[in-house]
């Protein structure tokens, strides 16, 4: 043992040669914190001074090779002020050169996933040895930010400015094949045979075989990219990452500047180039914002895996109804491998959700996420029936059919007859109380609802609804399997709409409301969808289906009537009389043609304008700013009540849902961090500026005493 640490051991791997070992203790993974960079300092003081090494391995001592920086850190630290923050970085920069400048040649020996600050320290290494199972990339756009020890500065010199620009501003995470072939990676072998073809490289580098002196040297000089190529490289992708980032995230484009601004400069002058404009990354609220989703992520994963510990078994479950909705799950349940009765009342139901689960998978065909033979595998775990005869080895069953009370409480109470007594049942119910479907049951605390989000295959959320008398073992294994679906699942308690349509209903209250004042449609579409929404309301309630959402409003309107009631028609009931029932049919407050793919394209019907003139009182001119303020209050108005009563536990998870759910702008990073970016205090105001419009803007007393005390949602 050359040096032994807290997180990096110096071992002899054999003569000449070195392994810097980083096996961070008391961790399930290695993740560089101060702990971590203090310990590599020593580490290499060990080395530096012992002539024996002839040459070094970086390795891991976990499955993983490096997860990067530790994000719990990165939080305290983007709150320093800039030149603390540039010294911080630059001090890491300092350790890594260290690394690189050592007068022997070095490999890392990357056994599993090497992101961010990982991947940038095996950028240090003269060559590198990838696993056929690891994987690496530079993900640190998607946390508003950019690498910031050395990542812009050593990819472009190893691999080229365009692969460079592609992996930094794209944010993924690379297969071996794709790292080879660019020249990110030397060599990938089998994990078995790691650490014995970085010694092989090694041992060739010390019998003068390779030139591992002019690897190091490549990335101490300026880009080797004459001016008029330079020029074109990055003037063609400014554009064309910015179309792609889109307006709210500045980290793709300044990562692109930045590598321009030092793609003439040395090493060192390069590296303090990267670091500037990585501090003013981290400094913005989109950082933030993006960083704190992160951790709101880890949270819930946490919260799911401690309730996964009192979960009954999920090796087989049911999904009662075969439509789109039950053919998605089927689909999502198969595809993660966990086989699933799918129980229609007739072959007709059967056909459709089995084409549906065919066209899904196909579509992974043909982007080439599976081949023909994976797509049999996973049609097989779908097991189509007509009647309960194997439902009593089913642990889960997911009812899925009609939304309406009284058809849902029959089909529940007769499968509650053919399953076994411990066998868990769950409505995917949007809008009916769990408290009031579980009267019709014998055995209430197996049951609660399972909320999924349409379309399956690409909403991650699934919302737990407890009822009146749901055991913890029941929601326990829900979580189970919806985790096990691969699906974020939140734990709610009953109450009309839940979380999510709750939520929302306000919102599209919001939007009717100001039609009805004479704001054009189109003009709130524009403005939502600017402020970061996936698309505007009038847009939205035509996807979800004028129809549905008439039907929830009526839930919600009688669960909520002192806000949610109106007596005056809105232009949601004006559709709806109209039969504009929106993509479904083909008309709603837009019209839809198919395009060349067959997807129905949006264009404006002037007989919506004729329509509307019922309930418009004058048209009117709204500024962009109100229209936001008259959309925004009402959502974060209910989002605070759902945490006041209890039915979401945390600002995390209210966030958390509605990002998943409802597709809250991300570097918004949730309404409540939203209303805490704003001040809780200003909110207030701008919320009683509207309180005429009545209740929806009204703020709740608990709010009014969290701003008169200063509070927050997110104490961090």
């Amino acid at each position: 043992m050359i040096y032994q640490g807290k997180a990096f051991k110096v071992l002899e791997y054999s003569d000449g040669i070195a392994e810097l070992r980083f096996d961070l203790e008391g961790e399930s993974v290695n993740k560089f914190n101060q702990l971590a960079l203090e310990d590599l300092g020593l580490a290499l003081t060990a080395i530096e001074q012992d002539s024996a090494i002839k040459g070094l391995i970086l390795s891991s001592g976990k499955e993983v090779f490096i997860v990067g920086a530790d994000i719990t850190e990165f939080v305290a630290n983007f709150r320093l002020d800039d030149d603390t923050l540039f010294g911080l970085v630059m001090e890491v920069n300092r350790l890594f050169n260290r690394l690189e400048d050592l007068d022997i040649p070095t490999v890392a020996a990357i056994n599993g996933t090497a992101l961010g600050g990982g991947f940038e320290v095996s950028l240090t290494t003269d060559y590198r040895v990838l696993s056929t199972k690891g994987s690496v990339g530079l993900p640190e756009v998607k946390l508003g930010i950019f690498p910031g020890w050395g990542g812009t500065v050593r990819l472009p010199r190893l691999t080229g400015a365009d692969n460079a620009i592609e992996w930094i501003c794209t944010g993924k995470t690379w297969k071996p094949e794709d790292a080879l072939k660019i020249g990110a990676v030397d060599a990938v072998v089998e994990p078995e045979k790691l650490i014995e073809a970085a010694a092989t490289l090694l041992q060739r580098c010390i019998a003068g075989e390779l030139d591992y002196r002019g690897r190091k040297q490549e990335k101490h000089e300026p880009l080797k990219l004459p001016p008029m190529e330079a020029m074109m490289v990055f003037e063609t992708a400014k554009p064309f990452i910015a179309q792609k980032a889109g307006p709210h995230m500045p980290a793709p484009v300044t990562a692109v500047k930045t590598i321009q601004k030092h793609a003439t400069l040395p090493r060192d002058k390069a590296l303090e180039a990267e670091a500037k404009n990585f501090v003013k990354m981290a400094k913005t609220p989109v950082a933030e914002a993006l960083v704190g989703l992160f951790l709101s992520d880890q949270f819930l994963k946490k919260q799911a895996k401690e309730w996964i510990q009192q979960s009954g078994s999920v090796e087989k479950t049911a999904v009662l109804g075969a439509g789109i909705m039950g053919g998605g799950i089927a689909f999502q349940s198969a595809l993660k491998k966990t086989p699933i009765l799918m129980k229609d009342i007739n072959q007709q139901g059967i056909d459709l959700g089995l084409k549906e689960a065919g066209k899904l998978l196909s579509k992974r065909v043909a982007k080439g996420k599976l081949d023909s033979a994976g797509m049999g595998e996973v049609l097989n775990r779908i097991m189509p029936t007509l009647s309960y005869g194997d439902f009593g080895g089913v642990d889960v069953v997911v009812e899925a059919v009609l939304e309406k009370e009284s058809v849902k409480k029959a089909v529940l109470s007769e499968v509650e007859g053919q399953v076994r007594d411990d066998a868990v049942l769950s409505s995917n119910t949007s809008t009916i109380s769990i408290t009031e479907l579980a009267k019709a049951l014998k055995r209430p605390e197996n049951f609660c609802g399972m909320h999924f989000f349409n379309p399956v295959h690409m909403m991650p959320l699934v919302e737990v609804i407890r009822g009146e008398k749901t055991s913890d073992e029941t929601v326990a294994t829900v979580v189970n399997y919806a985790h096990k679906m691969g699906k974020t699942p939140i734990v709610v308690n009953d109450c009309p709409g839940f979380m999510v349509n709750r939520v929302l209903f306000p919102y599209f209250g919001g939007f009717t409301q100001l039609v009805q004042d004479g704001a054009d449609f189109r003009k709130i579409d524009k403005v939502m969808e600017h402020f970061g929404m996936p698309m505007g309301p009038a847009y939205l309630l035509d996807v979800v289906g004028i129809d549905t959402a008439q039907h929830a409003q009526k839930v919600m309107a009688d669960g909520y009537p002192d806000r949610m009631k109106t007596d005056a028609k809105t232009a949601l009931n004006v559709m709806f009389e109209q039969e504009r029932f929106g993509q479904k049919n083909g008309k709603g407050f837009y019209i839809y043609e198919p395009d060349k793919k067959g997807k129905p394209k949006k264009q404006v019907d002037e007989r919506t304008f004729e329509l509307l003139k019922s309930v418009v009182a004058e048209p009117k001119e709204f500024s962009e700013e109100e229209i936001i303020a008259r959309m925004m209050i009402p959502l974060g108005l209910e989002t605070v009540r759902t945490l006041e009563e209890g039915i979401v536990q945390s600002a995390i998870e209210a966030d958390m849902a509605l990002v998943m759910g409802i597709g809250f702008p991300v570097f918004r990073g949730g309404i409540l961090k939203y209303i805490d970016a704003m001040g809780v205090d200003q909110f207030v105001k701008l919320a009683d500026q509207y309180a005429y419009l009545g209740p929806l803007y009204q703020a709740t007393d608990g709010l009014r005493q969290m701003a008169a005390d200063g509070g927050r949602f997110y104490n961090v």
